[in-house]
Formats: C-alpha cells, sequence, structure tokens
C-alpha cells in the first residue's frame, strides 16, 4: 500500500499541488488538508507547503499556528509522525514551537527566487535518512524572509546533536551558519527553506528534490 501523505493547505499556500505532484511521482498517496482539520492520524507523514500562510499577516507563520490542524500537527509529531515544513511551512514550525530558532528578512532586504546549491550535513532525519551526509542536491528557493537565525546556545545544540540537515553551498540570504534546513531532536520534524517539489523533474532543472522526497515517504529505503 502507499503511504498516506496529507499536505496542509491555509488560506493563502500556493505550493500544496506542486508538492502533491512530487509525492505522487515517488510513489506515494498524498492529499490535501484544509487548515481546520483536527485529526491526522489517518496519515504517515505530512508536509507543510510553502505560500503565505494567512497572507503572511504580522510575519510568516504567525497566525497559522493557531490554526486547529496544528494542534493535530503536533500530536501526530509528538508521537513520531513524519513531519516536514517547505518554505512558509518552515515559518510555521517554528512559530509553532516544532522547531527552534526563526526566519527573518533575507540579507540586503531581496527576494530570492532560482536554483540553490545545499549539501546535506545530517542522514539523521526523516528527510535525508536516505542520503549520505556531503551528498550535494540542486534544489530551488523562492522567499523574501528566508534567513535562519536562532541564539548561540541554540545553535550550539543543533551542531551538537546533529540536527542541521541542510547547508547551502553559497549562503544566499545570510542564514546563520549556512543552515538551509534543520530538525528536532528525534529527528522526525523537519524545516528546509529550499523546495524539494521545485527540483523534482528534468524540466524544472533537476531532479535531487526526488531523493529527499523518498526519504520522507520511505520508498526504497532500508
Amino acid at each position: 500500500m502507499a503511504p498516506r501523505v496529507g499536505v496542509v493547505v491555509f488560506p493563502g499556500t500556493n505550493c500544496e499541488h506542486d508538492v502533491v505532484l512530487a509525492l505522487e511521482r515517488v510513489g506515494a498517496d498524498a492529499e490535501l488538508v484544509w487548515h481546520a482539520a483536527t485529526r491526522l492520524d489517518h496519515l504517515d507523514a505530512v508536509v507543510v507547503p510553502g505560500g503565505f500562510a494567512h497572507g503572511d499577516y504580522l510575519r510568516p507563520g504567525a497566525l497559522a499556528r493557531f490554526s486547529p490542524v496544528m494542534g493535530a500537527l503536533s500530536r501526530f509529531a509528538a508521537v513520531g509522525g513524519p513531519v516536514v515544513g517547505i518554505c512558509n511551512g518552515f515559518q510555521v514550525l517554528t512559530e509553532a514551537g516544532l522547531l527552534p530558532g526563526a526566519l527573518q528578512k533575507n540579507r540586503d532586504l531581496r527576494f530570492m527566487c532560482g536554483p540553490v546549491s545545499v549539501t546535506v550535513a545530517s542522514s539523521r532525519s526523516v528527510l535525508t535518512r536516505a542520503v549520505p551526509a556531503g551528498t550535494e542536491l540542486l534544489l530551488a528557493i523562492n522567499n523574501f524572509d528566508g534567513s535562519y537565525v536562532c541564539t548561540p546556545e541554540t545553535l550550539a545544540q543543533l551542531r551538537d546533536e546533529d540536527r542541521v540537515v541542510l547547508r547551502y553551498c553559497q549562503n544566499p540570504n545570510g542564514s546563520l551558519d549556512d543552515i538551509a534546513g534543520i530538525c528536532n531532536r528525534a529527528g522526525n520534524v523537519v524545516g528546509l527553506m529550499p523546495h524539494p517539489e521545485r527540483a523534482s523533474s528534468e524540466l524544472l532543472g533537476s531532479t535531487d528534490g526526488l531523493v529527499l522526497l523518498r526519504s520522507l515517504v520511505g520508498v526504497g529505503v532500508p
């Protein structure tokens, strides 16, 4: 049976169909989950995609954290359910306290959109468990608030616990320690700013994102 993956949709989300298509390419049965949902226990994994949840009012992800689905997402993650937040989804996960740190405006206050090379820094997350550390991937970014920041204490903890999942090869936005993605202590909650679904077809310029999504859904993963 194909793994069932929910793709959360808030008012303002705009990458949900891209994520569904990419998940289907790696053998998953993907379904859209409206932000009013209160149960996710029928799913094998959940993705919070990119966009502008609730219009990014106040700041990206600040209102989305109060949507009913976030309570269900927290419960799902607490029992080990795989959760991935992409771009705006990463911002939502930090606002909800599922991941530490925050995303602030890019260096030079520039919106960034285009291909970006990242290196897999850790294989202990659900998104990278099938990818050897040191692997370089070509993904895509599309953000204005994409610069990751955290306290020195949090950064030390992320490093000590091997929780930096992806690092930029050439830092495009001023993210601390070149961080492009992190995970929680258990490795089942991951946030990343680059879009793997926008690197899921040769027509998009890269298929490297499929490696990450295969890892997430467990297709071909021991």
